[in-house]
């Protein structure tokens, strides 16, 4: 089946099936849906190489994420993919894990298959990455990191209101010694949640201890060296916020290996909201960065670009709020806490399996 035996069938010309498939607004309604009807009774799928050379258009958006292990990612990429499927767009996802090799070659994977824009979830900026990009003039869409130039969008993440809930929920609870664990400094949306909490904290009048902020690497193997490092500190901490769920997860992994129980013996508090922390023992209680909303804000900012005529000169900025859930991992402070206690015995079950 080929362009000629549907413009046959459905009695028009081959350039009405064209502009048909390509969404060219000159066809009639009328027109279209003739087209359309005949395209799927015959199962005639058209070319997309030829489509994009009419249209101008390839119809792809690229997803560059940072890494595929840490379950924020799969819930991103999933939720990208399902809007795009519903815009008949295609997604070329790549992953960098941080390898300027990697990220290079998937920088040149885009622009040979001609994307129409390339949404940056990798919450950090890639320079070369958006050196390459910004030369072609592909719309791009950042976390944070966006600067204000025509065909950039920047998703703005609103931490202070999420981990402003987080530590008054815990000042209500009646800590007072409240660490930190964030994630890699050297990430400015890292380093951006710290500060946001050490702004929260001062707002409360609660004095800080830089000691209780500890720097961490958003895994679960950070999470437990974070601990085992505040474990070791004076007045130490009955409270600790994370930088990401995937901390959290290892802290509490780490506190049943020490014999400390949460809630009871130390709150916890992740962000992120992945699907897992509702699942571990406790229940996570965290903070909520919609993943589902980031990609929806993502998707549309890329969509827009495509079809304004005339990009903004200084770009475009959407905000996302974050807000806190409220589960199983933090409770009252109790007295003598944060003195610990005995190693639980290797035969208790663990927090996550």
């Amino acid at each position: 089946m080929n362009i000629h035996e549907v413009a046959r069938r459905a009695k028009v010309s081959i350039a009405t099936v064209s502009r048909t498939i390509n969404s060219v607004p000159t066809v009639t309604p009328e027109l279209s849906r003739r087209v359309w009807k005949v395209i799927d009774e015959l199962g005639y799928y058209p070319n997309t190489q030829a489509r994009s050379l009419v249209s101008g258009r390839s119809r792809i958006f690229g997803l560059i994420v940072s890494e595929i292990t840490n379950p924020f990612f799969p819930e991103i990429v999933q939720s990208f993919e399902d809007i795009a499927v519903r815009h008949n767009y295609e997604i070329l996802t790549t992953t960098t894990i941080h390898d300027p090799k990697r990220m290079t070659l998937a920088v040149r994977r885009m622009i040979e298959r001609r994307v129409d824009g390339v949404a940056v979830l990798t919450f950090g900026m890639e320079d070369e990455l958006f050196d390459d990009l910004k030369s072609r003039k592909v719309p791009l869409v950042f976390v944070d990191v966006g600067p204000p130039l025509p065909r950039i969008s920047n998703i703005r993440i609103d931490y202070r209101n999420g981990i402003r809930q987080a530590v008054q929920h815990l000042a209500a609870l009646r800590h007072t010694r409240i660490a930190f664990i964030s994630g890699p400094l050297a990430l400015k949306t890292a380093a951006a949640r710290r500060q946001a909490f050490i702004e929260s904290i001062r707002e409360i009048g609660l004095s800080q201890s830089l000691r209780h902020l500890i720097e961490g690497n958003h895994t679960m193997e950070g999470g437990r060296a974070a601990l085992k490092e505040i474990l070791n500190l004076r007045n130490r901490p009955t409270a600790v916020i994370c930088s990401n769920d995937m901390t959290a997860i290892g802290v509490m992994r780490q506190s049943y290996e020490e014999g400390i129980e949460i809630p009871h013996d130390l709150s916890v508090i992740g962000f992120d909201d992945i699907h897992l922390s509702q699942f571990v023992t406790p229940p996570l209680t965290t903070i909520r960065m919609s993943q589902t909303e980031i990609s929806h804000l993502a998707f549309n900012a890329l969509l827009n670009e495509v079809q304004r005529e005339t990009p903004s000169s200084t770009g475009t900025e959407y905000v996302l709020h974050t807000s806190l859930v409220l589960r199983d991992s933090t409770a009252l402070v109790k007295a003598g806490s944060g003195r610990g206690r005995k190693k639980a015995s290797s035969s208790r079950r663990a927090t996550t399996r």
